[in-house]
């Protein structure tokens, strides 16, 4: 029978081992995090779960799920949570706001803020939160307070906060956030917007909110007020378009037949590297850009490019669309980025996200090249254009360098 001694090694050399793939990948920009993930026995927050599972450096864990079997919160990954804490630049003695609560995030917070810090972790779910507190009881942090509230109004009673960062996919930026920031304040927060979801670090300065610091995510969507859900559009079988805007209508009919007409392709002569950082280019140039999806089986027919399986940012016009691929080019470096077109008016549509992404090749390939501004607005009143991305409460204004 294992003894808790033997869990207790097994562990601490598992906790250790995911710490240096940590440092390998890039993760740690200061000792301070790497510090707390190397303190915290994340196994105590991942109760039933092998330890080889607690301590897989990019696995997120499910805590609970719905009826459907759809997560509906989750321990999320340690690789991600450590990007996010370094978004924050925690300081000691810092006053920080957790939204959502799994209680392992909250332990690595409340390392960095230290004894004379404040640390408050939130969520909506009853369940949750007693299962948040029994946990960081019984890993030591019972000087975290857990709080049960809905994200869209805060933590008023705590607040001001010099940090709130959050654990679930938020669709907006509520004014409670930002009347609850303190001068110093700044919100990490995962931010969908057109398919993708980016943890943008926004401070304030003085009017809005502004961020040059995001980084690729994947959250379970936040519930209660904040709670939204893109509208998935059926095309024909196999296809769906995924959209924020509630208000756009397309052609489905004559896209449906797009789909199985002859395809244009049309090379752009640009390298296709950084990924993430061109489909936040993409998805953001246009609020004709929507996400498309397609089913393996029309990959695996030659009706559709494998990009499509993940989502793929889509040029959609009438009944026309195109959407990026790639192929093998030593003479761009590796892969050069290409259009895929179907429709009546797909060579326009082609030559269309074509200069897109030899625009973004030839000025914006680089790591931080957009600088985003979150505008509060009275609800309603954002207009998506070219570069602003419509919210309910705002608008997300890109631009790029």
């Amino acid at each position: 029978m294992t003894t808790v001694r033997e869990t207790d090694d097994t562990a601490a050399s598992l906790r250790a081992a995911m710490v240096s793939e940590l440092h390998e990948m890039g993760v740690f920009q200061s000792e301070a995090v790497a510090k707390a993930v190397a303190t915290v026995p994340r196994h105590l927050f991942a109760t039933g779960e092998p330890l080889q599972a607690a301590y897989a450096a990019d696995k997120a864990l499910v805590i609970k799920r719905d009826r459907q079997g759809q997560a509906l919160s989750s321990l999320s990954a340690t690789h991600i949570q450590a990007v996010m804490l370094e978004q924050a630049e925690i300081e000691p003695g810092m006053r920080v706001l957790e939204v959502g609560s799994g209680g392992y995030n909250a332990a690595l917070i409340a390392e960095l803020v230290g004894e004379a810090g404040t640390v408050v972790t939130a969520d909506i779910d009853a369940e949750i939160v007693q299962r948040a507190r029994a946990c960081l009881d019984a890993a030591g942090y019972d000087r975290v307070q857990v709080v049960l509230a809905d994200a869209e109004g805060g933590v008023p009673e705590h607040a001001p906060f010099d940090r709130i960062i959050v654990t679930a996919g938020a669709w907006d930026i509520p004014p409670a956030w930002r009347e609850q920031m303190s001068e110093r304040g700044r919100v990490v927060v995962p931010l969908r917007m057109r398919g993708i979801t980016r943890s943008f670090a926004f401070d304030h300065d003085g009017k809005d909110l502004v961020s040059d610091s995001y980084r690729l995510c994947g959250f379970v969507p936040m519930q209660g007020s904040g709670a939204y859900t893109e509208r998935l559009l059926p095309v024909t079988d196999g296809v769906a378009l995924q959209l924020d805007d509630q208000r756009q209508e397309f052609d489905t009919k004559a896209l449906a037949a797009a789909v199985h007409a002859p395809r244009v392709e049309v090379w752009s002569g640009a390298a296709f590297d950084m990924p993430d950082e061109l489909e936040l280019f993409l998805a953001t140039s246009t609020p004709q850009m929507v996400m498309l999806h397609g089913s393996k089986d029309l990959v695996d027919q030659g009706v559709l490019a494998p990009s499509v399986t993940r989502g793929v940012p889509a040029l959609v016009a009438g009944g026309s669309f195109a959407y990026r691929t790639k192929r093998p080019n030593e003479e761009t470096g590796g892969f050069e980025s290409g259009v895929f077109a179907h429709g009546p008016d797909a060579e326009t549509v082609a030559a269309r996200y074509a200069e897109l992404l030899r625009r973004w090749a030839s000025d914006h390939r680089r790591r931080g090249a957009a600088r985003i501004r979150y505008v509060p607005m009275p609800e309603g009143a954002a207009e998506p254009s070219a570069k602003v991305v419509a919210k309910r409460l705002g608008a997300v204004e890109v631009s790029w360098s």
